[in-house]
């Protein structure tokens, strides 16, 4: 039977391509370009879903993550 569950995931750029986390399950990936590198997380996360334990899934899937913008001040 086929699972699923939304996780959150971070894609950010670096010199010469993409990173993609998902910080909630400290799992990270990379590509060439932000697609080929949410691809790559996606198949790393259900890797990891498929051999992880009913615990660990609810461990991961179930932690609390908040995403949001904050002010940074600097200078004078």
């Amino acid at each position: 039977m086929e699972s699923s569950t939304h996780v959150v995931a971070v894609i950010s750029r670096e010199s010469d391509g993409y990173i993609a986390s998902c910080p909630g399950m400290d799992i990270s990936t990379q590509g060439t370009t932000a697609e080929e590198a949410k691809q790559n997380l996606e198949k790393a996360l259900s890797a990891f879903m498929t051999t992880a334990t009913p615990a660990q899934i609810a461990e991961f899937t179930g932690s609390e993550v908040h995403v949001t913008g904050v002010r940074v001040s600097w200078g004078g």
